[in-house]
Parts: structure tokens; sequence; C-alpha cells
């Protein structure tokens, strides 16, 4: 189901990444006393009042062109070519997050007081429509709080003090982030069909796909990264099932950006994951792999969904009759963690095996509602056993009792074991394996669940 996306902007070293820890509970983001640490956006779920939504954090936002930024006095001064590069790389991050973000917090520091880039990003989010949120952080005393009321003049409406460190009117933001934010997409609202979205990096054909898939030209198609704005829903019906096509966008390039462009498709696949049966991750035959590629592949698992990695522009690759092997080889090496996942080499320019495309994703489909029955279930069960005797811990060794499959969707199993603690993530891999050896589940992660025999169902 998807979820709403809340970005955190703001200039550099204002407390965006301490904020977003604070939010998901966890140190998931670098926190270090210096302009422009963050780089790459981070994204993590959280949950208030019932609401369950994904906070983004971004880079900071610096709007001024490659070559300067304001000094002491608001004076222009000069900037290396990396340090220009830098801030308008984070300066590209933090504006795709707010085109895609459905509330964003513009974060500000009430130690510093306002500055004039304060204002400048203001200026930018009053064109964003959708709820803005003005949090003035590092308000650690009644001083500071007082302070805060300066940021009024950005114009955008009420101010909130907050200690992100410190967690100090964190609980009241939260409240006003979950009453701003739009209500979740119910499972009845969805289409009855299966949704499959492509995923991929900007300029690796997905659009192109699109249009080869359908017969016609239904998305702009230009050698141009980016050229797609936003995602494309299309219906069709295909041998009787019906489909939903979700083409996620490249983002658009803002400005002069000079490194890191792939990085900016994040968020929008992050959108159509959340809402996928099956993703069609693309890859481009030309650099196989990136790490951006390893990145949302990384989401994809997170969110369970079942994937297909297609490999498109095939059709340009010098090969003899080693080369789709060695291509597979180097795939299973990159992105270890989707070993059970199909590998596809098309070409949407020329249609080669495209039209393997679809059956494998309904395939791949059927494969997330495979039951087990209990009983043959647990006739593994025993054969994992003497395959591999359960490890010891110490004087203890595990013992798999019996198991049960819980749910579907993804596929869920639950092994009742004397003790949780004794099962080493090796061995959990290992039945795993025996598991999709017996029964394939290709494409579709699985959930191993261990309860401890005290542990009520």
């Amino acid at each position: 189901m998807p979820k709403p996306i809340v970005a955190l902007v703001g200039r550099p070293n204002v407390g965006k990444s301490t904020l977003f820890n604070r939010f998901v509970g966890q140190r998931r983001a670098i926190v270090e006393d210096l302009p422009g640490t963050t780089r790459d956006r981070l994204y993590g779920e959280t949950e208030w009042n019932g609401m369950v939504f994904t906070v983004v954090d971004t880079g900071g936002l610096e709007i001024l062109d490659s070559s300067k930024q304001r000094g002491p006095q608001d004076r222009p001064v000069p900037l290396s070519t990396a340090s220009a590069g830098l801030i308008e790389e984070i300066r590209a991050q933090a504006e795709v997050a707010i085109a895609e973000a459905d509330a964003i917090v513009l974060l500000v520091d009430a130690l510093d007081g306002m500055t004039p880039s304060d204002e400048d990003i203001a200026q930018v989010l009053r064109r964003a429509a959708r709820p803005v949120l003005v949090v003035a952080n590092k308000a650690d005393n009644e001083a500071r709080r007082q302070a805060a009321v300066d940021f009024y003049a950005l114009g955008l409406g009420e101010v909130y003090p907050i200690s992100a460190l410190h967690g100090t009117g964190v609980g009241d933001l939260l409240d006003e982030i979950v009453a701003a934010l739009p209500p979740a997409l119910s499972e009845e609202e969805e289409p009855e069909a299966v949704k499959i979205a492509l995923v991929g990096r900007p300029n690796v054909g997905k659009s192109s796909l699109l249009n080869r898939l359908l017969g016609e030209e239904r998305a702009i198609v230009s050698p141009i990264p980016g050229t797609t704005r936003d995602s494309i829903d299309t219906y069709v019906t295909w041998e009787g099932q019906p489909l939903l096509l979700i083409d996620t966008a490249g983002i658009r390039r803002r400005g002069r950006i000079d490194r890191g462009l792939e990085k900016y498709s994040v968020l929008r696949a992050i959108k159509a994951i959340s809402r996928a049966d099956v993703v069609m991750l693309l890859l481009d035959a030309q650099d196989v792999v990136t790490a951006q590629d390893a990145h949302v592949a990384g989401y994809i698992l997170d969110e369970n969904c079942s994937v297909v990695v297609l490999v498109n522009k095939w059709d340009v690759v010098e090969k003899d009759t080693h080369t789709m092997d060695a291509y597979t080889q180097r795939i299973r090496a990159e992105l270890k963690f989707l070993d059970f996942v199909p590998v596809l080499f098309i070409s949407a320019l020329t249609g080669q095996r495209v039209d393997k495309l679809l059956p494998l994703a309904l395939q791949v489909c059927q494969e997330r509602t495979r039951r087990i029955p209990t009983a043959e279930l647990n006739r593994l069960l025993e054969e994992i056993k003497v395959r591999h005797t359960p490890p010891h811990k110490g004087k203890r060794q595990l013992k798999l009792l019996y198991a049960t499959q819980a749910g579907v969707e993804p596929p869920t199993f639950v092994f009742f074991v004397n003790d949780a603690r004794l099962v080493h993530f090796s061995y959990e891999r290992y039945i795993e394996n025996q598991i999709r050896r017996q029964y394939t589940y290709l494409g579709t992660p699985i959930k191993l669940v261990f309860r401890s025999r005290k542990e009520k169902p």
C-alpha cells in the first residue's frame, strides 16, 4: 500500500539527519558537525498516531549558481569546482524530494537565526503545492525558542521550535505532520489488477519498454535522461488478465549537475515500488549494475515485492556464446541478495525477448500466493535437519519443532523452535535455500519467522 512521503529539506548543517534519525528511531543517517555531510537521500519508515509514512532525509538546499555562494554580509565568494558540484548535487536531491513529497519539513537553525539561504529556500517552497512546516531546530532553551519567532518572516505559516538532538517538541511536530498528510490509499481503492512497476535509473529505457509493451506511443520517448516527469499508470488486459503497468520517470535535470544524476530517481521509485506486486528492475547493458541500481534493489527487497531484473539495450552489446552467462554472473555478484530473481536480456528498441516479459511477470506474481501444506512443510523440515544438523550455541543446540506457512504476498513461514536466539543467520539462509530448492518461489522474497516454544503464535 502506498505510504505518504515527508521530505526534510534545508540548508546544510541545520540538523536534518539528526531529525531523520529521531523520526525513524535508529541511526540511519551519518551525523557530523560539518556542512554538506549528507549527500545521498536516505529514507525510512515511521508511524505516529496510526499513520505510517516514509521520511526522506535530503542533502542541504542552496539556491545559487554553480560558481558562487554567499559569504559574510551576503557577499558572493568563489567556490572550488568540487564544492560547487556538491552544492548543486545537494540542491538537486532536495528539489526532487520537494517535487515528490506529500509534505515538506523546512528545517532552519534557531541558533544561527534566519539567513539569506533560508529566505531563498522559502521562496522555492512557496511554489510547492503541498504542505510546508517550518521547523526551528536547536531550540534547546527558552531564549532560542523565543528567537524562533523570527522565522515567521519566511511567510510559510506556523513555526515549530524543536531540539532534534534532545527530542524536545518532536512529538508535537509529528502531530502536525500527520495532520497535514493526505490519507493513505486504501487497498479497496487500488485497482483489481496485477500491478507491475517499471523501475530504474533515468535513460535505461523504461518509457521505450512501456511503448513496446503497449504497441503504441503511450509515453514520450527521448534520448535525454529524465524526459518523463510523472509516473504513468496504464491499464491493459493480457490473455484475459488485467494488468496495471506503472512507468516510473527518471528525474529531469535541474540546473547544471555534473555527477550523480542517477541518484535522483529513487524517490519516485519508492512510490511505485510500494504500490507494485511485481517490480521490473531495468538495468542498462552498457553499465550493468551501478551503486544506485543496488540501492533501488535493496528498497524492493525491503518492501517484499517480487522482482524481475531486465537487462535492456542488449542489442548494442558485442557478444559471443559466453556473454550472457558472464553478464548474469556479474549481476548475481553485484546483487547478491537477489539471487532468487530471474534475469531477462531484452531490447526495448528492437523488441528482443520483450514478448517473454509479461508471462514471466505473471509467473513470478503467482509465486507470491503459493502455499505449502503444513504436512509437506514439516516433511521438508525433517529433511532439512537430516541434511544439516541444527547449530549449537555453547552446550545448547537449536531444535526445530515444527513449521507452518502463516501467509502469502510475501510467503511467510513460522518455525517453532526451542529457543529463537539459537538461530544463526547462516542456518536461516540454509533453510530458505532448501525451501527454494523444493518450491522455487521464483523472483519472490520469502520471510522466515522463528518463535521460541514459550511464545504464543
